[in-house]
């Protein structure tokens, strides 16, 4: 268990991420949280934006509310804004009050501004906390820069960056200033949005930094089951660990997808997050594994379907250029016109062999 810097909740150093419970059904989340409650963990992050994740989260404070501690959170900047979603998280909860209540997403120093003004988010989340609505107030994001800004105004007990081995920038400036304001850290992003070949590898990096919580999202019980192993039997990476996770972080680079999905839904019903996820794959294991290209080509939409509006970059937490990267997994995943024949030709041999075969014989 750790304690979330100078609040007085305690948790498990593993927590469970809200997103991946938007594309479960109520039993299948119900699964997943039972497991996670078995195994322990007694800590959830969701947020208002999070389709039905609030809903299906409150199954897990059934089991007696003071045992476990939930955190949401809303991108409102203005007070009524953020007035209005917390009581609609509270709805949706169906609880009297959020353990943690956090500004979402912040992207700029203006936002922040606008969160700390007269009329800003924070007044309608200091009325919540002293109304019993909400007990501690936290800020997440996807910039650390900003984040430690926001940290250094003393009004947030907890701060939720992405932590892992390519989004680095946290341990330069934002770590260091929380631990010395005892300010609680939660890593989010722990295995780059799916992406890292070994999760587990992803989350004991997170295990040995100076975050008090991961967050992990899961979507079955044999993902909770291999996470909860990893964090029970935790023990520092070794060198060759290490050199692993490096180099498949070199083979991520910067500019990749971490399937958050705030880009979605796409006006054009393109699955940006899968796409970008099935391109990534194939241009590293194709060689050995091509069965991306089936799988793109079996979607409803491909890339081709956009249409360019922008709406999702302007989403996008990371400003990927999506557009570009959208053209550029179609190129990836779409093969050759030369090479698809050679693979029919492949195929129509095969079938051909067996049967000239029983001719001779």
């Amino acid at each position: 268990m750790a304690r979330l810097g100078r609040t007085d909740l305690d948790v498990y150093r593993l927590g469970l991420g809200g997103i991946p419970l938007i594309k479960l059904t109520p039993a299948e989340a119900r699964e997943v949280i039972r497991a996670s409650l078995d195994g322990g963990i007694n800590f959830a992050d969701t947020a208002e934006g999070y389709g039905d994740s609030e809903e299906k989260l409150s199954y897990a404070l059934k089991g007696g509310r003071d045992r476990f501690v939930i955190a949401s959170k809303s991108p409102c900047r203005d007070r009524q804004g953020m007035e209005n979603a917390i009581n609609q998280s509270l709805r949706r909860l169906g609880t009297d009050y959020v353990d943690l209540y956090q500004v979402h997403s912040l992207k700029t120093e203006e936002q922040l501004a606008k969160v700390l003004a007269p009329g800003g988010a924070l007044e309608a989340l200091r009325a919540a906390q002293e109304a019993g609505k909400v007990r501690y107030v936290g800020v997440t994001g996807h910039r650390p820069s900003v984040l430690a800004r926001a940290v250094r105004t003393g009004e947030f007990a907890t701060v939720m960056p992405p932590i892992n081995v390519v989004d680095r920038e946290a341990e330069e400036e934002l770590m260091p200033l929380a631990r010395e304001m005892n300010i609680g850290i939660i890593a989010m992003k722990p295995v780059c949005g799916g992406t890292l070949d070994d999760p587990a590898l992803g989350i004991r990096f997170c295990l040995n930094s100076p975050a008090d919580a991961v967050l992990v999202g899961m979507k079955n019980v044999a993902e909770v089951e291999a996470n909860l192993r990893t964090v029970s039997e935790f023990r520092p990476l070794t060198e060759a660990e290490e050199d692993e996770l490096l180099e498949n972080a070199s083979q991520l680079g910067n500019t990749f997808c971490r399937r958050c999905e705030y880009c979605q839904p796409c006006p054009n019903n393109v699955n940006i997050p899968k796409i970008l996820w099935l391109a990534n794959y194939h241009c590293r294991y194709a060689a050995r594994d091509p069965w991306t290209e089936e799988e793109y080509s079996a979607l409803g939409v491909t890339a081709a379907g956009c249409e360019e509006c922008g709406e999702c970059e302007e989403k996008c937490p990371y400003d990927l250029p999506i557009r570009q990267m959208l053209k550029e997994a179609d190129r990836e995943l779409t093969p050759p016109a030369k090479l698809v024949a050679k693979r029919r030709l492949k195929t129509a041999v095969k079938k051909i062999l067996p049967i000239r075969r029983n001719i001779d014989d």
